[in-house]
């Protein structure tokens, strides 16, 4: 028992210290390992590494990371906010629920929860504030929906679920539709909801606009649409695989921002590039790393363990479902979601399917859970994102802001846990 104590003791040393993730992962794992096998170790490291990495599947990650950037350098997301301003600018909190569409929107544009919130955030934050919104709903609508880029077609988390699981990462996007659909929806209702009790945070606007502006507005957004649409409706129908409808949307994205909006310089190629490999790279390298320390884990049995022991403990399914899911949620605020995914799936993943369940299912709500991890302290990476876009807003403010929208978003996931075929009817449709 005091093997897995020390490799324990180790990883948690190594987060603790500010060490790269990849680093604490690879160096715990190989501790293990090494403890377990000895010398064999030098080989089964670097042996699991590829082998995660060797996967056809991953081939779509870097490049909708490219499509996203190339997107993000057009006015596409600054067009959506705008359109979504005007088509929804006489409800109550408008402008807050113009921000939730223009993110589900940009979500499937993008895939990257931390390029809406920037994209998005940048512009909405700064509406609302001269409109009188209160700085702790401008700040929840913005991160909040930028989360759902996390599961909205196509999801990297989705893409990373599949190579680890073997699930179709096809199946996983459709999949995504109907619960992001949902989310989104329960974020404008509550938005809705609050600034009608709450006059306060969200004045009405009292401007007119007329349906020839709001018409108009749809113009600047078209071209993406388009693409979208086509990437998605290439792989949905089966006639390319994601990697290869992924390869469509970069060079879609590319003529877009070069020939279209005539918003990219050579200066901005290269950059975006840069970035895209930076990402992609880290991703992957977490990913690598994150299968060493899998692999060891799987040494000791690990998965199994966990397996029996809740299955054993008598407990209804729901309870050991929600056990799980809160246990989910507290590691998604400490750990990334790339390394939570691809360590926690090999051992969660028997659990899941000895109860009865689609590994399908549970990738969708693995994905949702980590939407509430990337909003809430002290990893939430889109806090930081809108204090950098945002910089008029107090990062104790942001904080505090999400909290209601993390109640509803855990309501939702309890939804979808209690009735599993709302996130496979959609799949289920498909040849």
């Amino acid at each position: 028992m005091i093997e897995p104590l020390i490799v324990l003791v180790t990883l948690l040393a190594l987060i603790a210290i500010g060490a790269p993730i990849f680093l604490a992962l690879g160096a715990a794992g190989m501790i293990g390992l090494y403890m377990a096998r000895g010398s064999m170790a030098l080989f089964f490291g670097p042996s699991s590494l590829f082998a995660q990495l060797n996967s056809f599947e991953l081939l779509a990650l870097p490049l909708f990371v490219l499509m996203g950037n190339f997107l993000s350098a057009t006015p596409v997301g600054a067009n959506l906010y705008r359109a979504a301003a005007l088509w929804f600018n006489r409800l109550r909190g408008g402008l807050a629920i113009a921000t939730v569409g223009a993110s589900t929107v940009f979500g499937a544009v993008s895939g990257v929860s931390i390029a809406g919130v920037a994209a998005i955030g940048s512009i909405a934050v700064p509406e609302m504030l001269a409109r009188g919104y209160s700085h702790r709903l401008a700040a929840g609508a913005v991160v909040s929906s930028g989360a759902l880029a996390m599961l909205i077609p196509p999801s990297v988390p989705l893409i990373i679920y599949g190579a680890v699981s073997g699930v179709s990462v096809a199946d996983l996007f459709i999949g995504g539709i109907v619960p992001g659909v949902i989310l989104a929806m329960a974020l404008a209702g509550y938005i809705w909801i609050r600034a009608s009790l709450n006059p306060s945070e969200a004045p009405r606007e009292t401007e007119a606009t007329h349906w020839g502006a709001r018409l108009r507005s749809l113009g600047g957004l078209w071209h993406a649409a388009l693409l979208v649409l086509l990437v998605l409706g290439v792989i949905y129908s089966g006639v390319a695989t994601p990697s290869e409808a992924g390869a469509f949307g970069a060079l879609g994205a590319l003529a877009l921002a070069a020939l279209v909006f005539r918003s990219l310089t050579w200066m901005r190629f290269w950059q975006i590039i840069a970035s895209s490999a930076r990402i992609s790279g880290a991703i992957l390298l977490i990913m690598g790393s994150a299968r060493i320390f899998g692999d060891y884990l799987n040494l000791i049995r690990l998965p199994d363990t966990v397996s029996q022991a809740l299955t054993q403990t008598q407990l209804p399914t729901f309870a050991i479902l929600m056990v799980v899911m809160i246990a989910l949620l507290f590691l998604g605020m400490l750990i990334d979601a790339v390394s939570l995914i691809v360590v926690t799936t090999p051992i969660l993943l028997p659990l899941i399917t000895a109860l009865g369940y689609d590994p399908l299912w549970f990738g969708i709500i693995l994905v949702m859970n980590l939407e509430m991890a990337v909003i809430t302290p002290p990893v939430g990476l889109n806090l930081y994102t809108l204090k950098a876009v945002a910089p008029v807003l107090a990062i104790e403010d942001i904080i505090r802001s999400v909290l209601p929208f993390v109640i509803l978003q855990f309501l939702v996931l309890a939804m979808f846990v209690l009735v599993p075929e709302m996130a496979l009817w959609l799949p289920g449709l498909m040849p």
